[in-house]
C-alpha cells in the first residue's frame, strides 16, 4: 500500500493511500483525516476512483491548488488531478508525460521543478532498477528530460524506483528509494542527491536506520515496508511522517493456495493407492482405449506415427489398470494389515489437515483487534523463581511477539536471577526480584509500569497470542472487571472451591483464575494492598496459595455487579504438568485449601457476586 502525507487547513493533517477493491483486486486512491497530530485517524473512503488501477498518490500544493499526480501506468500516461473539492472530489487537469511512470515524484529545488520516476515504455527499461527524470519551470509542465536519462537501469541497481516523497533538510535534497530484494518493495533506503542539474545527477546512499521489527508477522511491518513519506510541519520545528508496511510477503495467499492443493493432491494419490492395496478400488479401462482407431487414413507416415502412440498407450494403460489386481497386498484382516492401514490412516489426516491449514487458516498473523478504529497495548506480568528457568525462556520468547504486548515484567520470588541475555525477547524485559519469597508479590504496587492494562500470566501457560488478543479487547470493554482464562464456581455453605467442569454442569461461573488474566493495574493493585485486605494478605501467605481468591473477593466487595469475564482460550497447555514443580500438582489438595480460604475470606468479605452466565457477552467468546 503507497502512502502519501500532506497538511492542510490548520492543524487536520490528510494521509491518501491506495486501497484495493476487494472484488476487482483493483487499485483505488482512498483518504483519511487525522485531527489530533496523527493520534487517530477518520476514514474518509475512496477519493479518486478510475477503470484502471491507481496506486502511489502523490500529492502536493501549486498555486493555491491542490494536485495528485497518482501511479497510473497501465493506462499509458502520467495524469495530473485538481482537486475541485478537497480532499473528496478530483478531476482530471492534464496528462503530463504520455509515457508509462510508475513512482513519480515532483520537487521544487534550487529554481527549477523536478520530476523523477521510473519510465516503463524505454526498451529494456527494469521496473526496479529504472529512474528517469525531467525538468520544468512548473510542475505543471513543460517537462525537458534530463540529458543522462536514464539515470540508472540495470538489475544490480539498488533502491533506483522511488519510495516516496523526496524532502530538504539543512539544505541537502534526499531521495527515497525502494529497498531492492526477491519481491516488490523489500525496504526503504535513502539518498543524498550530491549533483542535480540538467547535465548531470549524482546521488549517495545515507545511512537510515529502521529497526527490524521482531515480532515477525504479529507486526504491522513483520515482512517489509516500501514507502515512506516524510514532512516538515508548518510550525517549521517538527517533522512528521508515514510509513507502509506488509505483516506477509506479496503472493503469500497464492503460495498458501498453491501448498494446501499440493497437499489435497497427495491425499488423493494415497487414497486411491491404499483403496487398491486393500482391494476397495478395482480399475480396469476399457480395451478400446487401447486401440487405434482407422476411420481416416492421411498416407502411411499418419498411420504408422498413430499406431506408434496407441501401441505406447496400450502398454501403459494394463499397467495402470494393475492398480486394481493389487487387492490383497494389504490384508486388513491380520493385525500387520490393520497397522500399516492405520498408519496410513493417520497421514491421509495429517495431510488433509496441513492441506486445511494453508488454505483455511490464513496467513498466520495475530493481529490486535481495535476497537472504535483504535489499538493499545498491555504490560504481561509474570511471577516464577530459578526452578522454572527453563518455562520463563520459552513463554518470554513466545508472548513477547504477541502484537500488544509492550513489556515483559518477570517476578523473581527465590533464587538466582538470570541474567538479561539469557531470555530472548522482542519487547523489553525487566526483572524485578524480590526480598520474600510470597505470592503476594504478584500484585505488588509497581510505578514503573507503563501501560493501564496488565495481564497476570502464570510463567507455565502457554496460549496463542490470538487468544490475549481477544482477552485484551474484551478488558477495554469492561476496563473495570477482571478478564481471565479459567473460569471457578465458588458456592455452598460453607463455600467449596470448584473446578471449571463443575461450573460448567452449573452453568455459570463467579470467580476467575489470576494465573491468566487481565486488570487495570492501578485499581487492583491497590484494592490489593489496601488496609482492608491485610487480613487477607496474611491468610495467602500462611498458606501459599489464593492470591487470586482474594482478589476476586476485594472486587465482589466492591461492586454490586458482576466484576469477572471469562475468555475460552482457542487452545492452552499447562506446562506445570511436565516439570512437577507446581505449587497445584495435587489438584485435591489444592482444592481442599482453596476451600478453607474462601470460607475465610468469605467471613471477612462477606460473598462473592451471583453466578455469570457463560455465553452471556454476545461475541461468542464465552461459550
Amino acid at each position: 500500500m503507497d502512502v502519501i502525507l500532506n497538511c492542510f487547513q490548520g492543524d487536520e493533517i490528510y494521509m491518501f493511500f491506495e486501497t484495493k477493491n476487494s472484488i476487482t483486486s483493483q487499485g483505488d486512491i482512498a483518504a483519511v483525516v487525522s485531527k489530533d497530530a496523527g493520534v487517530t485517524w477518520q476514514q474518509l473512503g475512496v477519493v479518486l476512483d478510475e477503470e484502471w488501477h491507481l496506486s502511489y498518490p502523490y500529492v502536493f500544493s501549486y498555486k493555491n491548488k491542490v494536485y495528485m499526480m497518482p501511479e497510473s501506468g497501465k493506462n499509458g500516461g502520467l495524469r495530473l488531478y485538481c482537486a475541485s473539492d478537497f480532499p473528496l472530489t478530483w478531476k482530471l487537469d492534464k496528462v503530463l508525460l504520455e509515457k508509462s511512470l510508475i513512482d513519480s515524484v515532483i520537487i521544487n529545488f534550487q529554481g527549477s521543478y523536478w520530476l523523477l520516476g521510473t519510465d516503463l515504455s524505454s526498451y529494456g527499461a527494469k521496473q526496479n532498477g529504472e529512474l528517469s527524470i525531467w525538468y520544468s519551470n512548473s510542475p505543471l509542465g513543460p517537462w525537458i528530460p534530463h540529458k543522462q536519462n536514464s539515470i540508472h537501469n540495470t538489475y544490480n541497481r539498488s533502491s533506483a524506483r522511488n519510495g516516496g516523497r523526496p524532502f530538504i533538510y539543512d539544505g541537502n535534497l534526499y531521495r527515497v528509494g525502494k529497498g531492492r530484494g526477491g519481491r516488490y518493495g523489500h525496504g526503504i533506503k535513502l539518498f543524498k542527491v550530491e549533483v542535480l542539474n540538467s547535465n548531470e545527477y549524482k546521488e549517495s546512499e545515507v545511512q537510515f536506520v529502521i529497526n527490524k521489527p521482531l515480532k515477525g508477522r504479529n507486526a504491522w511491518n513483520g515482512a517489509h515496508s516500501h514507502h515512506l513519506d516524510v514532512q516538515q510541519l508548518p510550525t517549521g520545528q517538527l517533522w512528521i511522517g508515514v510509513m507502509d508496511g506488509d505483516r506477509v510477503p506479496s503472493g503469500d495467499s497464492v503460495h498458501h493456495l498453491t501448498i494446501g492443493f499440493m497437499f489435497y493432491g497427495v491425499v488423493l494419490g494415497l487414497v486411491l493407492l491404499l483403496g487398491g492395496l486393500i482391494g476397495a478400488i478395482h480399475c480396469a479401462l476399457p480395451l478400446r482405449w487401447c486401440l487405434p482407431h482407422t476411420e481416416k487414413r492421411s498416407g502411411f507416415f499418419n498411420v504408422d506415427n498413430k499406431f506408434f502412440r496407441y501401441h505406447n498407450l496400450s502398454s501403459l494403460i494394463p499397467n495402470f489398470s494393475k492398480l486394481g489386481s493389487l487387492g490383497g497386498r494389504i490384508s486388513y484382516r491380520t493385525w500387520k494389515g490393520r497397522v500399516y492401514v492405520v498408519v496410513a490412516m493417520l497421514i491421509l489426516v495429517v495431510l488433509t489437515c496441513l492441506g486445511t491449514h494453508n488454505i483455511y487458516g490464513g496467513n498466520g498473523a495475530e493481529e490486535p483487534y481495535p476497537i472504535k478504529g483504535k489499538y493499545s497495548q498491555f504490560t504481561l506480568l509474570t511471577m516464577t523463581y530459578d526452578a522454572r528457568l527453563w518455562n520463563l525462556k520459552m513463554f518470554v520468547e513466545h508472548y513477547s511477539k504477541c502484537a500488544s504486548v509492550r513489556d515483559i515484567v518477570v517476578i523473581w520470588n527465590n533464587g538466582q536471577p538470570p541474567a538479561q541475555g539469557e531470555l530472548k525477547s522482542a519487547v523489553p524485559v525487566r526483572i524485578r526480584v524480590e526480598d520474600k519469597n510470597s505470592l503476594n508479590n504478584r500484585f505488588n504496587i509497581d510505578s514503573e509500569i507503563k501501560t493501564r492494562a496488565v495481564m497476570e500470566l502464570d510463567d507455565d501457560i502457554m496460549m496463542a497470542c490470538d487468544d490475549l488478543e481477544r482477552g485484551f479487547k474484551v478488558w477495554r470493554e469492561h476496563p473495570d472487571r477482571i478478564i481471565g482464562y479459567y473460569p471457578r464456581l465458588a458456592e455452598g455453605s460453607p463455600l467449596e472451591y470448584r473446578n471449571e467442569r463443575y461450573a460448567r454442569q452449573q452453568g455459570g461461573y463467579n470467580m476467575v483464575l489470576t494465573g491468566a488474566a487481565f486488570m487495570d493495574h492501578g485499581l487492583a493493585f491497590k484494592r490489593y494492598w489496601s488496609k482492608e485486605a491485610e487480613v487477607g494478605r496474611q491468610i495467602v501467605d500462611s498458606f501459599f496459595n489464593c492470591e487470586d481468591v482474594l482478589l476476586n473477593f476485594l472486587f465482589a466487595n466492591a461492586s454490586l455487579t458482576s466484576t469477572v469475564e471469562y475468555v475460552k482460550p482457542a487452545w492452552a497447555i499447562d506446562m506445570s504438568k511436565f516439570s512437577g514443580v507446581a505449587i497445584s500438582r495435587n489438584t485435591q489438595a489444592h482444592y481442599h485449601v482453596r476451600s478453607k480460604c474462601l470460607a475465610k475470606f468469605s467471613e471477612t468479605y462477606g460473598n462473592l457476586t451471583a453466578k455469570r452466565f457463560f455465553n452471556s457477552r454476545g461475541d461468542g467468546w464465552d461459550v
